[in-house]
């Protein structure tokens, strides 16, 4: 067998009630929960009991899909599954630094607090939408993107799968080009024009915060949204440009394959993640686990 990689979700994937399984059916995601709320108090309530509105608010999305994602985690181990790499797309990134041992899993929770914050702040300040682009290479999406000056391809899903950035004036726009162009354009439930230039300020407040942070050596190899390669002596620089850079998701998931990755687990809320992998490396076994049926069917597909 070929090497195990966790992939982290990111946001976009919540809903109310996530985690609840988790934290009754593992003392190990139970203390990922208890930590969140030690450190961020209401993090549970949201998680399992806040609503959908609540749940969609940046500052509240962030810290929640994160406490899931590495709960999750946490649990697949505690079944004896151990993965080789790691990487997380957006948010799900900070939390394979944190599951890494890049970060503590508390520091790297109070990070991902403070991007929420950071990320909403540049959102209120720069009005923006994003949109799915489906049926169109990712170098049409670029063309048409390129049109505006306000308009950019921030996620790199998979084939035919390209997500759009733009102000609130452009993103009607776009998405008639799309059209006409013969893709399909979905609106996505975002606050912000995320993972583009409108996050500057965002990065920039990132990177003082962590002015005073020490990083230490991953204990695994930790592939990084901006360069869909694993983290180098930059970890902070990356870390820090993430939020205003492209998601490179598809080459993320090709480098992982070609280093011999053949069995992916996304951990956290939802199945998207899952689904651009086998769209990506249909080849590949993928396994998603946020409930305690899924982590009994990844524990019996790989014999543990």
């Amino acid at each position: 067998m070929g090497k195990i990689a966790f992939v982290f979700s990111g946001q976009g994937a919540q809903v109310p009630g996530m985690g609840k399984e988790l934290q009754e059916c593992s003392e190990a995601a139970k203390a990922v929960f208890e930590m969140a709320e030690e450190v961020r108090p209401g993090t549970l309530h949201q998680c399992m009991e806040g609503t959908k509105e609540e749940l969609g608010q940046t500052i509240n999305t962030q810290p929640c899909v994160f406490a899931v994602d590495l709960a999750a985690a946490q649990a697949v181990v505690e079944r004896g599954i151990h993965p080789d790499c790691v990487a997380g797309f957006s948010l799900g990134e900070i939390a394979a630094v944190g599951f890494s041992g890049m970060l503590s899993q508390k520091e790297a929770f109070e990070l991902v607090c403070t991007r929420a914050k950071l990320m909403e702040e540049a959102a209120q300040a720069n009005h923006g939408a994003m949109a799915a682009v489906l049926k169109l290479d990712s170098s049409e999406v670029e063309r048409l993107c390129a049109q505006y000056e306000d308009a950019w391809p921030v996620n790199y899903n998979c084939p035919k799968q390209t997500v759009a950035a733009a102000s609130e004036a452009s993103i009607g726009k776009l998405c008639a080009d799309v059209k006409a162009a013969g893709g399909k354009a979905v609106p996505l439930a975002v606050s912000g024009a995320f993972h583009s230039p409108y996050m500057e300020s965002a990065a920039q407040g990132l990177e003082q915060y962590l002015q005073g942070k020490t990083l230490a050596a991953s204990n695994m190899p930790v592939y990084a949204n901006v360069t869909a390669l694993p983290y180098g002596e930059n970890a902070k620089e990356l870390l820090c440009k993430q939020c205003k850079s492209p998601v490179l998701w598809q080459k993320t998931i090709e480098h992982m394959v070609a280093d011999g990755v053949d069995t992916f687990i996304e951990v956290g809320v939802g199945k998207t993640l899952t689904g651009l992998i086998k769209k990506t490396a249909p080849q590949v076994r993928a396994f998603k686990v946020e409930n305690k049926e899924d982590l009994d069917a990844v524990a019996a597909a790989l014999g543990v």
